[in-house]
């Protein structure tokens, strides 16, 4: 009891009144105060590099800017850059909207295809990849040498490619029947083996 006493006497005699601080408001130093800073007269200008990713300039409809090019399908090339140059070949497929084109056993890529069906194995294929227009020049097999291309207007009024080097005429009637005809196999060709799938896949 005589020590619950002596605690009760020392603590009325801590008076929460007498610290100077309760009750009172700090004041701010002027040395604490906020500095003020002055913008510099001459900011430094950041300069941003364009994105490689940025979307290419469209036509109204939304659709890409169609390139135009010299070279079409059916044309004989020669490989002037890249890992197969100096090859020769005939297009077989050209793309506009980004000017590449591709031909016949050139820039082959291997392609590991999955097995669609049960029991049926996997395969490692070749496939043509497309390459750029610009790194293809026009080759005459006749004087076996490449030229740039040229347009002229026939008597007849007809408009034509023809190589500056050799003077000789691309757009001929042969050339545009022979490339009628090899779309028309083709496209027997894929008629035939439509029928032939859906019998498998029924059976």
């Amino acid at each position: 009891m005589a020590a619950m006493a002596a605690l009760q006497s020392s603590m009325t005699g801590l008076s929460l009144s007498s610290n100077p601080f309760l009750g009172q408001r700090l004041s701010i130093l002027p040395s604490l105060s906020p500095l003020h800073i002055k913008p510099r007269e001459n900011p430094c200008l950041i300069v941003v590099k364009l994105k490689r990713w940025e979307r290419k300039e469209c036509k109204p409809n939304s659709l890409p800017v169609l390139h135009k090019m010299h070279v079409k399908v059916g044309d004989t090339i020669k490989v002037i850059a890249g890992r197969d140059k100096g090859k020769i070949g005939e297009i077989s497929k050209i793309f506009k909207h980004n000017s590449t084109i591709v031909v016949k056993d050139i820039n082959l890529k291997t392609k590991h295809m999955k097995s669609r069906e049960e029991g049926q194995p996997g395969q490692i294929i070749k496939i043509e990849a497309p390459i750029h227009s610009s790194n293809v020049m026009l080759y005459s097999k006749e004087k076996e040498v490449t030229s740039r291309v040229g347009h002229k207007v026939l008597d007849d009024g007809k408009k034509v490619r023809y190589l500056i080097k050799t003077g000789e005429i691309i757009d001929s009637d042969e050339n545009w029947k022979r490339l009628k005809e090899a779309a028309k196999e083709k496209t027997e060709v894929a008629a035939a083996a439509a029928p032939a799938a859906d019998t498998t896949s029924a059976s």
